[in-house]
């Protein structure tokens, strides 16, 4: 039976949700592509149909993962009463994050499995890790722009490298006091 050119991009849609979420729980190596196209209610087959490569399917999942959590924080910074970056930064380093990581930050989650994949994930990486700290810049406090793209590079970089370690340990206590102690010392 032949797919319409409708049907094949929700199926991609699909395909690449359910890819961003199985890469998060699990890393690049720890889902094959027919579990994954399983998991999406697809068959192995009808991947290469829309990807060339497992790796370029990574690079888009973690492209539309990044610009999901930047509009995501860019939605939350407009609700926010006070200071945006600080809102964002409390939603990001909560109990809740720390315990989906399938929903969650992909650098906290894949940061290091990245840098050890191609040019192509590494390249949408980078764009993503760019479209987040541009977001962070304009969230953060002050008017020099220097100033403000520090504390936007400071903030992510703490916030990933806390989420990072609240998740490692096994003491819920110890995960509690990091994440509580890196957002009450970050700028904002």
């Amino acid at each position: 039976m032949k797919v319409t050119r409708e049907q094949a991009n929700q199926n991609r849609d699909r395909v690449l949700e359910v890819a961003g979420r199985l890469f998060r729980e699990r890393g690049f190596d720890g889902i094959g592509v027919a579990d994954l196209m399983k998991s999406a209610g697809l068959t192995h087959g009808g991947f290469y149909g829309q990807f060339a490569s497992k790796e370029e399917l990574m690079a888009e999942a973690c492209e539309r993962t990044f610009d999901k959590a930047a509009d995501f924080w860019a939605q939350l910074a407009e609700r926010a009463e006070g200071n945006p970056l600080a809102a964002v930064m409390q939603a990001y380093l909560s109990k809740q994050h720390r315990d989906n990581p399938g929903e969650g930050c992909v650098m906290a989650a894949l940061g290091a499995d990245a840098a050890r994949q191609g040019p192509s994930l590494r390249q949408a990486v980078t764009g993503g890790t760019r479209k987040v700290l541009d977001l962070f810049t304009n969230l953060a406090p002050g008017r020099a722009k220097a100033l403000k793209r520090e504390r936007a590079v400071l903030a992510y970089a703490s916030m990933v490298g806390a989420l990072i370690l609240a998740r490692a340990v096994d003491d819920e206590a110890l995960s509690d006091e990091i994440l509580q102690t890196v957002v009450a010392s970050l700028p904002g």
